[in-house]
């Protein structure tokens, strides 16, 4: 039977102070996880200026592959806090005043304290649905599979929990981890015939450091916990079989 196609998921992490390395991206490990959790794969992540040209053409891009689309960053008040109008041009629609979004703000604000800079945070692009800030109020939005939401990893957080009921995934990606003593060059080439052993298994080498000795970390992954299990047993039989020590550190589902 012909395995269902997967779930996928783009992310645009935007702002000049991430490229710049200023700022640590916090929130990528935390989208993937919880897009995995749903049975949606994180397949493409961009980082880009805050240039409404780098912005549209990165959101174009990823909505026109992924299923869903997310973006961090750039919703605030503030003159650089551009990614509203930018996925608006990507659309090819109006950025234009929310209602909704503005009573929200200027009720939490305050009508003395609802300046023209905050009044900024209720615009999004026309057709657009609010995305709950139950942290800062100030909200984010979706139009069509794109997701627009903040760069503060705790608001982030609290949006991205608000609209996951809004999407659809399909099953989890299950991952088993495999240390070794071996080096990869030791393991390359029987490595290569496990996967051609094991198609419907992803399985990556990466080298590490663990207590301060060289040694390999083979990660699989696969949404069939079973095929997952044989491929798991059959690749410490492989690194047995080369003569290395082989211990499994984590199943997660």
């Amino acid at each position: 039977m012909e395995e269902a196609k997967p779930v996928t998921a783009g992310l645009v992490v935007i702002g000049n102070e991430v490229l710049s390395g200023r700022t640590r991206d916090a929130n990528t490990q935390f989208i993937g996880a919880s897009l995995n959790d749903l049975g949606i794969r994180l397949t493409e992540v961009r980082v880009v200026a805050d240039s409404c040209d780098a912005i549209a053409e990165a959101v174009n891009a990823l909505r026109a592959r992924s299923d869903y689309v997310f973006t961090t960053g750039g919703i605030g008040p503030t003159h650089d806090d551009i990614t509203a109008q930018c996925v608006a041009r990507a659309f090819g629609v109006e950025l234009v005043c929310d209602p909704a979004a503005a009573a929200l703000l200027e009720r939490h604000y305050g009508p003395e304290r609802f300046n023209e800079s905050r009044r900024r945070m209720a615009f999004v692009p026309e057709g657009a649905t609010l995305i709950e800030n139950p942290v800062s109020a100030a909200p984010g939005f979706q139009i069509e599979n794109v997701f627009v939401m903040a760069g503060i990893p705790r608001i982030m957080q609290a949006m991205f929990k608000s609209i996951a009921h809004r999407l659809s995934g399909g099953a989890p990606l299950l991952s088993k981890t495999i240390a070794t003593d071996l080096g990869e060059g030791a393991l390359a080439a029987d490595l290569g015939r496990l996967q051609d052993d094991f198609p419907a298994v992803e399985i990556g080498s990466y080298p590490s450091t663990a207590q301060g000795r060289m040694g390999v970390r083979l990660v699989l992954r696969s949404t069939d916990r079973e095929i997952l299990e044989e491929a798991g047993a059959a690749c410490q039989a492989m690194v047995v079989s080369l003569g290395g020590a082989a211990r499994e550190l984590d199943y997660t589902a």
